[in-house]
């Protein structure tokens, strides 16, 4: 193996070199997605432990499983789909394969589990039909992102499954970025409303939507400009 410097590459018209820490983004996917984790922990402590019944958890103790699914597959969702964002892992093709062959059906289960709550778990005092509306949509974008991930696979279609699994993981760590909103919302405006909280956790989802699909087209450019000649 040969090291070239940045001034042979430009010569040979390759893009230079970006030294970056390959580790940053998938810290930082994680670091996010411990904002739901601990928050699935503490449930289904509670849930297992006997905890106080209230009417914001008393819809949870009369159906645990449900809830317990979702976290648990939640969790070994978000927390090992963040290594796939590692470069070196990501080459390793018996890695991916069977990280690929975990994470599908807990991105199912997640996914599916979260939209039989929305529908069948009666909200704390009503809830919001908006609400409701924007969780069944997401849900149901994020199973549809990881069956045409699926469907993609099949096809060998490589870059259509990386591009729909990076959708679908965006969607599925939105709790995480849900949090981090809300928290900015309450202190620099004041507590949020019924309207409000529809509001917000629908432009978290639409935020890493949004950073999917930069992370997804800056790929593409990557992978474009290093298809020249070697």
């Amino acid at each position: 193996m040969t090291t070239e410097t940045t001034d042979s590459r430009a010569q040979a018209g390759w893009p230079p070199r970006r030294h970056r820490a390959p580790w940053l983004a998938p810290a930082g996917l994680i670091l996010l997605s411990l904002i739901p984790v601990i928050a699935g922990m503490f449930r289904v402590t509670e849930l297992t432990s006997g905890g106080v019944i209230t009417p914001d958890n008393a819809r949870f103790f009369a159906s645990p499983i449900p809830v317990i699914t979702h976290i648990a597959s939640a969790t070994v969702y978000c927390l090992l789909g963040a290594f796939q964002f590692v470069p070196s892992l990501r080459r390793r093709r018996g890695w991916h394969r069977i990280a690929g062959g975990i994470l599908i059906p807990a991105g199912l289960l997640a996914a599916l589990s979260g939209l039989w709550m929305t529908a069948f778990y009666a909200a704390p005092d009503g809830g919001s039909a908006l609400l409701m509306v924007i969780r069944l949509s997401f849900g149901a974008a994020m199973a549809a992102c990881i069956f045409l991930g699926i469907i993609a696979l099949k096809r060998r279609d490589f870059n259509a499954h990386g591009a729909w699994m990076t959708r679908a993981y965006a969607l599925g760590i939105a709790a995480g970025t849900q949090a981090v909103v809300f928290a900015f919302w309450i202190l620099g405006v004041g507590p949020v409303s019924s309207l409000t909280d529809a509001l917000l956790m629908g432009a978290a989802w639409v935020l890493n939507a949004g950073v999917a699909e930069f992370v997804i087209r800056r790929r593409a450019q990557m992978a474009l400009a290093f298809s020249g000649p070697r």
